[in-house]
């Protein structure tokens, strides 16, 4: 359980930081990074959710909640040691991967194929969306660079990959189903 009792500690004032295992590490570092840019995208989630009602707003909390899961699963290195601590780690896993792509098939199917790409816009909300879709991709990067030091949890990374897909065609959704999206014309201002 957590408890926050005390808000600043002064034990980062080195640029330093703990990860979930209490090596210290600076700030920068790629793991750090990764889970920092996840913890953006919730803050992002929770903006969507601001103008989101009904099975969105409860698919962006349970999405909320489960960036929580990948922040702690990002923030503990060395996953082979997992089996040998006191408490397990919190790690994604493939069924919630699973439930974002069953939600971007219910969503999809009521959308008609796409001929252009879309411009970032339309609703207030599917412009949140696609904002925490950018946001999102780039935690994904972070993330996939870590992998390339450092162990990661191979469903981390696909979550983050299928979270931004999400996003995507939850925001052609909250257009009108597709019929209020922004239309990209090549060219259009030469």
């Amino acid at each position: 359980m957590v408890v926050l009792n005390k808000i600043y500690t002064r034990t980062g004032d080195a640029g330093e930081t703990a990860l979930g295992d209490g090596t210290r590490v600076a700030k920068h570092a790629p793991r750090v990074a990764a889970y920092g840019t996840v913890d953006e995208v919730n803050a992002v989630a929770g903006l969507a959710r601001l103008h989101a009602e009904g099975e969105v707003d409860a698919a962006l909390a349970r999405i909320q909640n489960d960036l929580f899961d990948l922040g702690a699963d990002l923030c503990r290195p060395e996953m082979e040691r997992d089996a040998e601590a006191e408490y397990p780690p919190l790690r994604i896993i493939d069924a919630q991967v699973e439930r974002l792509e069953a939600e971007i098939d219910a969503m999809n199917k009521g959308l008609e194929a796409l001929r252009s790409f879309i411009l970032p816009g339309g609703s207030a909300l599917s412009a949140h969306l696609h904002h925490l879709r950018t946001v999102a991709r780039r935690a994904e990067r972070k993330t996939v660079e870590l992998a390339a030091v450092e162990a990661v949890n191979p469903a981390a990374i696909k979550y983050i990959n299928r979270l931004s897909d999400w996003c995507f065609v939850a925001a052609r959704v909250a257009n009108d189903g597709g019929k209020a999206d922004v239309l990209w014309v090549p060219g259009a201002n030469r």
